[in-house]
C-alpha cells in the first residue's frame, strides 16, 4: 500500500507539474478571457492561413505557366470579398445564439438533425485537418530557413502536437496567454513586412525573387475550370472564421459583443494581410515552390537572405502556424462535448479534466492529427485538397439555419417569444434584412464548396465527399445505441420496485488461508446460502483442503469439482451454468471471489486474475454478480495460487 501511495502521489505531482493545480468547478466563470486573448485563441487558425494560401493559388496558376500567376490578385480580391460576406453572415449567428456551438446549434435548431450532423461532422474533420494542415505547413517555414532539417519533419510536426496538447491541457486561460504572445509578434512582422514591402513598390525600390525553382512546368492551357481551382485552393484563407462563434461562452461578459469584436478584428486584419501577400508575391515574382514558402521568398527580398529581419518573419510566421492549431484545440472539444451531450458522441467527451477543459475531446484531436501527419508525410499541399469542404459546408448549413431562423421570427408578433433548443426566438423588425443577408451568405459559400469539391475531388477531396456522410451514420449509431440504453434503462413502465426474494452465493476457493476465510466472511452478509466450491486438478492437495475446511470452513458445504485434464475456468463456468438454470424468479447468484493484493503492484502478476477472467464470460449473464473480495498482505515475499 506504501509503494502505491508514493506511485499514486507521484503521478499526481507530475500531472500537476505539467497541467497545474487542479481547478473547481466554482472556478470556471474566472476562466474567461477578454478580445485581446480571444484574438489569439480563436483568430490564429484564420490569420496563419495567409502563410499558406497565396501558396496554394499560385501552386494551381502556375501549371498554365507563370504568365498565369497574373490571376493571383483577382482571385484574392474575389476571396477577400467572400470573407466579408461570410463575416457579416457570422456576426448575425454570434449575437443570435450567445451560448456558442456555430453551425452544430445554429442546424440543430432549424434545420433538424441529419444537417446538424452534417454540420458537426464537417467542423470535427475541418478542426483535425486544422492540426495536421498548420503544423505541416509550420514545419515547412522551419525547413525553409533550415533545409537539413527537411528529413525530419514529421518528427518536428509530432513534437509540436504534444507540446500544443500539452498547453491545451493546462485551460483556455493559460494558453491562451502563452499563445497570445506569438500571435501578435505574428501580426507585427507580418504587417511591418507588407508595409515596407508596398513603401518599395510605389518608390520603386521592391527587388523580385532569385534562385527558385517553380513546383512544375506549364501543362495545361489557362481555362475558367483552372481559375475556378485556384480560387477554391486560396479559399483555405477563410477556415477558423467560424471558430469565434462556436467558442462565444468563454469570453468575458457581454460574451457576444466581446466575440463580435474579436470576429470585426480578425477578418479586417486577415483581409489587409491576405491581400497585402498575394500583391506582394505577384510584384516580386514570387514562385509556388515545394522548397521555400512564398512568404520566405518575400523576407528574402525585402530583408536579405539570412538577416534578422528575414529571420524573424519566418520564424514569427512558423510560430502562428504552429498556435493556429490552438484554435482547433479551443473548439474541436467543445463541439464534441455538445455532440456528446446530444447523444451522438461518446458520453466521455462531456467530461472535463482537472482544468476545467475536456481531456478526452483534446487527447482525441491530438490523435487523429498526429496519425495525419505520418499518413501524409507532413506535407501542407497534401493535405490541403481535404482541408476546405467541410468549412465551406459547416459555412452553408450555418447561413441556411441563420435564415429559416429569421423565417420563422417574421410569423411572430412584435413582443412574442418562442424557446428553442439553443436559443429564444423573438420577432426582429430587421427579419428581412438579415435574412437576405444570410441567404446570400448560404448560396456564395455553397457554390464555392461545390468549386472546390469538382476541382479538388481528383486530388484527394473525395476523402471528405465520403468521409463526412460516413461520420453522419456513425453519429445516428452511436445515439440509437443511446437510445435503446435509456430505454432499456428507463423506470417508466418497470412496474413495482424490484426485490430480491433470494441470493445464493459461490465462494470459490483454491486454498484454505486468511484470504478466503476473509472472503467468508463477507460472504455470510450478503445470504446465509453460500457453497464453497473448489476445482480439483491434484487429488493429494483437494484431500488436504478438505481436511482444512472441515476445521475453519464453519459448517458451509463444500462442493469437489474434478477436473482429471486440470482445466480451471471452464469446469466452473459449467457448474455456474447449472446453478443459474436452477434457480428461481428474482433469485440472485453472487460469486465471491479471494482477490490478494500484495503491498507492491509489481507482485500482482505472480496471481492468478480469476475474478476479472469470470467477469467477462459472465458479464452477458442476467442476475450473476462476480465481486473480488481484497485481502491485503503485509510482505512482499507472498506469492499465492488461488
Amino acid at each position: 500500500m506504501a509503494t502505491q501511495s508514493r506511485t499514486a502521489v507521484l503521478t499526481e505531482n507530475l500531472k500537476q507539474i505539467l497541467l497545474g493545480p487542479r481547478l473547481l468547478t466554482a472556478d470556471a466563470p474566472h476562466q474567461t478571457i477578454g478580445k485581446a486573448v480571444g484574438l489569439a485563441v480563436f483568430a490564429s487558425d484564420a490569420l496563419s492561413s495567409t502563410a499558406y494560401a497565396t501558396d496554394e493559388i499560385l501552386l494551381v496558376l502556375v501549371a498554365a505557366g507563370t504568365a498565369a500567376l497574373t490571376f493571383s490578385l483577382p482571385v484574392a480580391i474575389t476571396i477577400v470579398a467572400l470573407l466579408a460576406i461570410v463575416t457579416i453572415s457570422y456576426q448575425q449567428t454570434i449575437h443570435a445564439y450567445p451560448g456558442g456551438g456555430g453551425a452544430y446549434i445554429v442546424a440543430r435548431d432549424n434545420l433538424g438533425e441529419v444537417p446538424a450532423q452534417t454540420a458537426g461532422a464537417a467542423l470535427l474533420t475541418d478542426y483535425i485537418l486544422t492540426v495536421a494542415v498548420s503544423i505541416s505547413s509550420g514545419v515547412a517555414q522551419i525547413t525553409s530557413a533550415f533545409p537539413g532539417l527537411h528529413p525530419w519533419r514529421v518528427v518536428i510536426a509530432l513534437s509540436l502536437i504534444g507540446f500544443t496538447t500539452i498547453m491545451n491541457l493546462r485551460g483556455v486561460k493559460e494558453s491562451g496567454r502563452v499563445f497570445a504572445i506569438p500571435t501578435y509578434f505574428f501580426l507585427f512582422a507580418t504587417l511591418l513586412t507588407v508595409g515596407i514591402g508596398f513603401y518599395r513598390y510605389f518608390t520603386g525600390t521592391l527587388g523580385v525573387v532569385t534562385g527558385v525553382e517553380a513546383a512544375g512546368e506549364a501543362t495545361q492551357a489557362l481555362t475558367l475550370f483552372l481559375i475556378l481551382k485556384a480560387f477554391s485552393s486560396g479559399c483555405t484563407a477563410l477556415t477558423g472564421v467560424e471558430a469565434i462563434s462556436n467558442g462565444i461562452t468563454v469570453f468575458k461578459e457581454p460574451k457576444s459583443r466581446n466575440a463580435g469584436v474579436t470576429l470585426i478584428w480578425m477578418s479586417s486584419i486577415l483581409s489587409v494581410m491576405f491581400f497585402g501577400i498575394t500583391f506582394l508575391a505577384r510584384h516580386v515574382n514570387a514562385l509556388p515552390s515545394h522548397t521555400e514558402t512564398v512568404f520566405s521568398q518575400i523576407g528574402r527580398v525585402i530583408y536579405g537572405s539570412g538577416s534578422p529581419l528575414y529571420l524573424i518573419l519566418l520564424g514569427s510566421t512558423t510560430l502562428i502556424l504552429i498556435m493556429a492549431a490552438n484554435t482547433s484545440y479551443a473548439d474541436f472539444p467543445r463541439l464534441g462535448a455538445l455532440q456528446a451531450a446530444d447523444s451522438f458522441l461518446p458520453k466521455q467527451l462531456t467530461y472535463r479534466g482537472s482544468r476545467l477543459v475536456y481531456t478526452y475531446g483534446i487527447l482525441a484531436l491530438a490523435g487523429l492529427a498526429s496519425a495525419l501527419v505520418i499518413i501524409f508525410r507532413a506535407q501542407t499541399s497534401s493535405l490541403i485538397p481535404l482541408y476546405a469542404i467541410g468549412v465551406f459546408l459547416s459555412f452553408t448549413l450555418s447561413q441556411t439555419g441563420m435564415a429559416v431562423r429569421w423565417w420563422k421570427c417574421s410569423k411572430l408578433k412584435p413582443g412574442e417569444e418562442r424557446l428553442q433548443l439553443g436559443s429564444v426566438l423573438r420577432y426582429d423588425p430587421r427579419w428581412k434584412l438579415k435574412l437576405a443577408v444570410n441567404a446570400f451568405g448560404a448560396v456564395s459559400t455553397f457554390i464555392v464548396m461545390v468549386v472546390f469539391a469538382i476541382t479538388k475531388f481528383a486530388s484527394g477531396a473525395w476523402v471528405v465527399v465520403f468521409l463526412i456522410p460516413m461520420l453522419v451514420l456513425l453519429f445516428f449509431g452511436i445515439h440509437h445505441h443511446y437510445k435503446d440504453l435509456a430505454a432499456a434503462l428507463s423506470l417508466d413502465s418497470f412496474g413495482a420496485p424490484p426485490r430480491v426474494h433470494r441470493n445464493r452465493v459461490l465462494l470459490l476457493i483454491g486454498g484454505v488461508h486468511r484470504g478466503v476465510l476473509n472472503a467468508l466472511r463477507y460472504a455470510r452478509s450478503l445470504s446465509q446460502d453460500i457453497t464453497a466450491v473448489h476445482i480439483a486438478a491434484e487429488p493429494a492437495e483437494t484431500e488436504k483442503l478438505m481436511r482444512k475446511w472441515q476445521t475453519w470452513g464453519d459448517g458451509v458445504r463444500l462442493v469437489i469439482i474434478n477436473s482429471p485434464d486440470r482445466r480451471l475456468v471452464e469446469p466452473l463456468l459449467n457448474y455456474i451454468a447449472t446453478m443459474a438454470e436452477d434457480r428461481q424468479p428474482h433469485e440472485m447468484l453472487t460469486i465471491v471471489v479471494p482477490q490478494f493484493v500484495p503491498s507492491n503492484p509489481i507482485y500482482n502478476a505472480l496471481h492468478m486474475n480469476t475474478a476479472s477472467i469470470l467477469r467477462e464470460k459472465l458479464l452477458s449473464q442476467p442476475d450473476i454478480v462476480v465481486m473480488e473480495v481484497p485481502y491485503h498482505i503485509a510482505t512482499d515475499r507472498v506469492a499465492g495460487k488461488h
